[in-house]
């Protein structure tokens, strides 16, 4: 699959936001203006410095962004990440809330 089909794709599923609005696949984009997109399951967040007229390499494309995303997790982090198994479907509230309490919120907010 070519890169620009897979752009395409991103923009129509809601994964590319520009200026904090949810992009078009012919949207333009000016000086200034930042890109944010999910990639591997992380938000990259890219502020455009100059426009390119034509198809360039990634070196010379590199220099026309600034890239403000911050640093992945160590992988050890994510694999000690809890997973639930593909197909298991929904949590029960139970699960729920267990899984609450591990990411340390609150489950009792706004009850009396």
């Amino acid at each position: 699959m070519k890169s620009r089909s897979k752009a395409t794709a991103a923009c129509k599923a809601g994964h590319v936001k520009v200026n904090g609005y949810t992009a078009k696949p012919s949207q333009k984009v000016a000086v200034g203006d930042t890109v944010t997109y999910r990639f591997q399951g992380f938000d990259r967040i890219l502020e455009v410095v100059k426009l390119l007229q034509t198809r360039v390499g990634a070196p010379i494309a590199q220099t026309a962004y600034i890239d403000h995303s911050p640093p992945l997790p160590e992988p050890f982090v994510m694999m000690s990440l809890p997973r639930r198994e593909r197909g298991s479907g929904r949590p029960t509230k139970r699960e729920r809330r267990e899984l609450d309490r591990l990411r340390g919120r609150d489950t009792n907010e706004g009850r009396f």
